[in-house]
């Protein structure tokens, strides 16, 4: 059984991270977050003692570890722009950290953080959950097998709805979340890249605060993206069924499904990670880069081939909208 702390107990992603650590056998000891409504811990971990303070989590810690406590493994499910402290916290306190995408907001903070965890002699592992989705090894291992020489035609879209609260809260500020493409699209580049090969093009043609749309030319595949948390962009179909989220990807003009199986990815993770298999923080370099290169980039306008998304009318931001 191993010892995990927890930092980001209150996230929407935490109790995901909390069932992995409990379907694995292992044991929750401690969690932080600033919000102190984490009365899901009662399913999971009810005697996992919980700070509301990062100070007297710290000294905690630093209790445990001197009472010869380990700390086995820190898992992150902290705010995008926390992660690169955070990780550096529980690799100083001499454990393996799990975190959550995007691991890191800018390239050379995972150029920093290699030579850290060389240092510490620990591992910091990436949740990358979609590339073990079944579904999604099995097109990877069909374009492995296939021609080598074919380019394939690819259209993404992904549109999770956000009310108001979105633009408060720390993920509309686009230098804590990085922005639309990257917290809700990273995983997404990271799982093209690593089916279809390397970027060799990388166009923006919209990157607003609810939107974003581009083409990425990759060794293996054309890809024509669009990602959004406005439920405006829905497609009808979708509207009319009452539904607020809208997942597609389509390979040469024929829809890629892959739904369903989300719920246990992350134990999946875990697994790997125990096992020794963990995706590290070498394998989300590509992706980091990407969305790196999306949010620093200008804008081209609709020009070229672009997603059909990209073309619906722009929105006001909400704080605009509401002067």
């Amino acid at each position: 059984m191993k010892n995990f702390i927890l930092i980001g107990a209150a996230g929407y992603i935490a109790p995901r991270h909390m069932k992995a650590i409990k379907d694995t056998g292992n044991n929750l000891i401690a969690a932080l977050d600033p919000y102190d409504g984490v009365g899901i811990m009662d399913s999971h971990f009810p005697e996992a003692d919980f700070f509301t303070e990062f100070e007297r989590f710290d000294r905690h810690v630093e209790k445990l570890r001197r009472k010869g406590t380990g700390i086995d493994y820190v898992s992150i499910c902290s705010p995008n722009f926390l992660h690169d402290s955070h990780i550096r916290f529980g690799l100083r306190n001499g454990a393996d950290v799990i975190c959550e995408k995007p691991i890191v907001l800018n390239p050379w903070n995972v150029e920093m953080l290699k030579e850290i965890e060389k240092e510490s002699g620990k591992n910091i592992y990436n949740i990358l959950q979609l590339r073990l989705h079944p579904s999604v090894v099995e097109l990877k291992n069909k374009i492995d097998s296939g021609d080598p020489n074919k380019i394939y035609d690819v259209d993404l879209s992904y549109i999770t709805s956000r009310g108001h609260w979105y633009y408060t809260s720390w993920k509309g500020d686009v230098s804590k979340s990085g922005g639309v493409a990257t917290n809700i699209g990273v995983h997404f580049f990271d799982m093209l890249t690593w089916i279809f090969g390397d970027i060799k093009e990388n166009t923006v043609h919209l990157h607003e605060h609810d939107r974003a749309a581009g083409f990425l030319h990759l060794e293996k595949a054309r890809v024509r993206w669009f990602l959004s948390i406005n439920c405006d962009t829905l497609p009808e179909p979708v509207k009319a069924k009452g539904m607020r989220t809208f997942r597609s990807i389509t390979v040469d003009g024929e829809e890629f499904e892959f739904s369903g199986g989300f719920t246990e990815l992350h134990t999946r993770s875990y697994e790997h990670i125990l096992q020794g298999n963990g995706f590290r923080i070498g394998d989300t370099q590509k992706a980091i880069q990407t969305v790196f290169d999306i949010r620093n980039t200008t804008p081209r306008g609709l020009k070229g081939d672009y997603h059909p998304l990209a073309g619906l009318p722009l929105a006001k931001h909400p704080f605009e909208a509401n002067k």
